[in-house]
C-alpha cells in the first residue's frame, strides 16, 4: 500500500507558529464575516462561514481549515441565538472541521471536482441526516435544501478562490 502524506499545515521548517496563527486569525475572521451572511434555513444558522474553512483546509492544511470551519459555524450559530443549542452546536463545530478537513485531504489527493461533490454532500445531506434521532425526520426535510444549497455555495467559493489563487502560484 502507497504511504500517503497528509498535509497536516502543522508548522515546520517553512511555515513558522506565528505565521500559522496569524493565517488561522485571518480567516476565522473571514468565516465570521460570513456567518453575518445568511442563507435562508428554518435554524438561521446556514451561511457563508465555512468558505474559509474549507479554502483554508486544501491550501494551508486540514488542521488549519477544520479549526476554521468549526469557529465559523459557531459563529453563525451564536448570531442566530445558538437555536439547536449549544452543546448541538458544538457537534455540528465538530462536523464542519471533519467535512473541511476531508474536503482539503480529498482534494490535494483525488482532485477537486470529488472534493466538492464529497464536501457537499458530506455538509448537505450526512449532517441534517446524523440530526434525525435527536429532532426527527422533519428536521431533515426542513434542513436538506437549504444546507445543500448552502454547502454548494461554500464549498464551490472555496475551490474557485483556491484554483484561482493557485494558477498565481501564491496558494502557499
Amino acid at each position: 500500500m502507497e504511504n500517503v502524506k497528509v498535509n497536516w499545515g502543522i508548522a515546520d521548517e517553512s511555515w513558522t507558529r506565528t505565521r500559522v496563527i496569524a493565517r488561522v486569525g485571518v480567516f476565522v475572521a473571514l468565516a465570521v464575516v460570513g456567518a453575518l451572511l445568511k442563507i435562508p434555513s428554518p435554524t438561521g444558522t446556514v451561511a457563508l462561514d465555512s468558505a474559509a474553512g474549507y479554502f483554508s483546509a486544501v491550501a494551508f492544511g486540514i488542521l488549519p481549515g477544520g479549526a476554521i470551519a468549526a469557529l465559523g459555524h459557531l459563529a453563525s450559530a451564536a448570531t442566530a441565538g445558538f437555536p439547536l443549542t449549544l452543546p448541538i452546536h458544538l457537534l455540528i463545530a465538530l462536523q464542519m472541521a471533519v467535512f473541511a478537513a476531508s474536503f482539503g485531504y480529498l482534494a490535494r489527493k483525488l482532485n477537486l471536482p470529488v472534493a466538492i461533490v464529497a464536501a457537499s454532500l458530506l455538509n448537505g445531506v450526512l449532517a441534517p441526516l446524523s440530526m434525525v434521532p435527536l429532532f426527527g425526520m422533519a428536521f431533515f426535510t426542513a434542513m436538506v435544501v437549504p444546507l445543500m444549497v448552502g454547502s454548494a455555495v461554500n464549498v464551490a467559493l472555496a475551490a474557485g478562490v483556491f484554483k484561482s489563487i493557485s494558477r498565481l502560484g501564491s496558494a502557499r
